[in-house]
């Protein structure tokens, strides 16, 4: 290691400690540090990144400056006395140099490959350059990830720049070293590698090793007098404080009347739906969401599985379910909450004076959750038997986290809540997030009467609305532009977003749909598009969050890797392939079922079984589900190209209920022949022929058309694919009704 000069001793002897007083950073992965000279390329989350690096490095580092920074009259004496290194735009070249031969000197040199700091928390695109030096040097790559920073004092989070404070001093900070890459390491590669180290140090984050409960305690222990959810149905109103001591009193009432460690859910989104989830966590339970849209079969399966004898539901609601497989227990909350008020009413009084630690000993919750059972909710079944999906208190803290970062919402935000709570989505997004962040919410229990959710949007002034893209043609029905007129975020998911729904959205209301990506198994949030910031100025070039086509950048915390379907070899992330990720909102297995997760998980990595691929600026394309192929002939075939080759052959949007869907059947010569079903009418000769005219190749045009009342989708939005196989097949004659 080259010799450091007496000045630089005495800044780094000075500096140093007084540092220290305002940043404790963990470092880790120190041992992978090469003995010799390296290139260091970090993310770049705030403005003190190079200070932070120097605390967690046991040598000297010497980064690469722009020459504006480097001349200014106060910085230049110590940026000259730390080894910084000048570069300029136009004399780029004489910079690299100077780093490369830093490096062959045995000296770090430090380069922030992504060229500005993020704005909104997530790794930007990496600019060319430091192959340069690297290959000049003939010297390794090390990725390093600073963490926990985003946020503090000198990030953009939220464009609340210098406006907020360390919360604690010192202020923690964590910075990973990862294995060193060789010289060559292409900016794929290099990329995938600092995610991944982004990911372990995510995961090591303290808070997600919490108890979902005392998580949920502190969010709504925050402002007790602000209204927490507004019920849609009658306009009445729960205030934070009101909600922790109703929930507070009915889990002092099931931890003592029911023994068992899983309680089903059987109600929409409603007040009494987040009452319900909350109390269940609270008593140490946990809540199984029931799909109660399900066939019986699948429900009394979900039972046995979850191993079910209680449950809570609501008299009229439980009254509309004619064919449902109750358990032995039931407890209506209409009738069990009356007894309780003087229960209620101690432990509201409670939330509003007692500080949240006091109000989570008093609760008893458990300081830990981790990764212990926190929510168990059962899979849609749209392409196979549904399963058990077991989301830790690790899975959901940490899923709520990363969502916060994603869409910064504020005080100000208010949610529509109609998703299903038995849905991963609704779980997550619309419970969880608003009572672990305070967001405040409006609920209404059907999704699909587009009409009253309109009106809601409209009388409460919604800005955050979150929707499958079958929901939103209900939009374009039943909504006037108006009603829309306060909403500043819509996102989208559950199933692919067509362009044209997107477009004829926009059209109509003045407003983008922002699509984004996820799974059950994913807690459910992995990526999303958000609106681009406003340039500072005409014509000022900004950060791209949005990119028309894609699902947006994945959520921080989650490393992502691009296999080949059949071998599982590895590919670049800039290829197309499987979809694997990692990261604390995965979750560990299929309820009981060590066969079905073996399928989908390998060594903490998920196999999504969606086709994927990234782009240099870090958005992910999702480019069809396996279980949407059909291999003919030794082809595979696109199930959800094809639909949109027949929209176009045949004049059709997507603008109204769904009219078409593609799906396959057996076939003895070619393994399996496309089966379109249309609610339309088709002439199959004509159709056939305006296909090979677009050029759409033989093996993707249908073999056969069969017309039906409705095209099957499940009560989550999602095209329900085994009803279309079951009709396809001739198994059933009709689509079922999704309500």
């Amino acid at each position: 290691m080259p010799p450091i000069s007496a000045a630089e001793r005495v800044l780094r002897s000075i500096a140093t400690p007084l540092l220290r007083l305002i940043y404790r950073v963990t470092a880790i992965g120190t041992e992978h540090l090469p003995p010799g000279g390296f290139l260091l390329l970090p993310n770049h989350t705030t403005w003190i990144d190079a200070i932070v690096l120097l605390l967690a490095c046991p040598r000297p580092i010497r980064f690469l400056v722009d020459q504006e920074y480097y001349e200014k009259p106060f910085l230049h004496p110590i940026l000259r006395i730390a080894g910084c290194i000048p570069i300029t735009p136009r004399r780029a070249r004489e910079g690299m140099r100077r780093a490369a031969e830093q490096i062959r000197a045995g000296e770090i040199v430090c380069l922030f490959p992504e060229g500005q700091l993020s704005r909104s928390g997530t790794l930007l695109r990496l600019q060319r350059g430091y192959e340069i030096i690297a290959r000049q040097a003939v010297a390794p790559i090390v990725p390093v990830w600073l963490d926990r920073l985003w946020g503090s004092v000198f990030s953009f989070q939220g464009g609340r720049f210098f406006t907020k404070w360390p919360q604690q001093v010192p202020y923690p900070a964590t910075v990973e070293f990862g294995q060193p890459l060789p010289n060559d390491a292409d900016g794929a590669t290099v990329r995938e590698e600092l995610l991944k180290v982004g990911e372990r140090c995510y995961s090591r984050r303290p808070a997600l090793r919490g108890h979902l409960g005392a998580a949920a305690v502190r969010g709504l222990a925050r402002g007790p007098f602000r209204v927490a959810v507004t019920d849609g149905m009658d306009d009445s109103i729960l205030r934070r404080g009101k909600l922790l001591g109703v929930a507070a009193a009915l889990s002092r009432h099931l931890r003592k009347n029911f023994p068992e460690p899983r309680i089903g859910i059987v109600l929409p989104a409603s007040k009494g739906g987040v009452v319900a989830n909350l109390a269940v966590v609270l008593a140490g339970k946990v809540p199984v969401g029931l799909n109660f849209t399900s066939g019986r079969d699948a429900l009394q399966r979900a039972q046995e599985l979850a191993g079910l004898k209680s449950a809570i539901s609501a008299t009229a609601f439980a009254k509309r379910l004619t064919d449902f497989p109750w358990p032995e227990n039931v407890l209506q909350l209409d009738e069990v909450l009356p007894g309780l008020k003087a229960k209620i009413f101690l432990w509201w009084m409670a939330a509003i004076v007692l500080p949240a630690p006091l109000l989570i000993r008093l609760l008893e919750i458990p300081r830990e959750g981790d990764h212990k059972e926190a929510v168990l909710l059962f899979t849609s079944g749209s392409s196979g038997a549904p399963k058990g999906v077991v989301l830790s208190h690790r899975n959901l803290i940490g899923n709520v986290s990363q969502f916060r970062v994603l869409i910064d919402a504020t005080r100000e935000d208010l949610m529509l809540a109609s998703l299903p709570v038995f849905h991963s989505f609704g779980c997550t997004v619309t419970l969880w997030f608003p009572l672990l962040d305070g967001i405040r919410t409006v609920t209404y229990p059907n999704p699909l009467d587009s009409a009253k959710c309109a009106e809601l949007i409209a009388r409460h002034r919604v800005t955050i609305v979150l929707a499958a893209p079958t929901f939103l043609r209900g939009y374009l029905r039943k909504a006037e532009r108006p009603q829309l007129e306060s909403v500043r975020l819509t996102i989208t998911g559950a199933e692919k977003l067509p362009r044209s729904l997107a477009e004829a959205f926009e059209e109509r209301f003045g407003k983008m749909v922002y699509e984004g990506y996820g799974l059950t198994e994913t807690s459910p949030v992995v990526s999303v598009n958000l609106p681009d910031p406003k340039p500072k100025f005409p014509g000022a070039t900004v950060q791209p969050s949005h990119r028309p086509g894609s699902t947006g950048k994945m959520a921080p915390g989650i490393a992502a890797e691009i296999r080949q379907p059949e071998t599982g070899e590895k590919l670049s992330l800039l290829d197309s392939g499987m979809l694997w990720l990692r990261g604390p909102n995965i979750f560990a297995g299929y309820l009981d079922d060590p066969e079905r997760t073996a399928e989908v998980m390998q060594d903490g990595w998920l196999m999504t079984g969606d086709l994927g691929r990234f782009d240099e600026d870090g958005f992910l394309f999702i480019e069809g589900r396996l279980s949407r192929f059909s291999k003919i002939g030794g082809e595979m075939v696109p199930h959800e190209t094809v639909e949109q080759k027949i929209l176009a052959a045949l004049g059709l949007g997507n603008e109204g209920d769904r009219t078409i869907a593609v799906t396959s059947m057996v076939d003895p010569q070619k393994g399996e022949a496309l089966v379109l079903l249309s609610t339309i009418e088709i002439d199959q000769a004509k159709l056939r022929g305006q296909l090979h005219e677009a050029g759409v190749p033989n093996l993707w045009i249908p073999k056969t058309v069969r017309q039906v009342e409705k095209i099957p989708v499940l009560a989550t939005g999602k095209l329900d694919l085994r009803g279309c196989a079951r009709i396809a097949s001739g198994a059933e004659e009709a689509a079922p009704d999704p309500a």
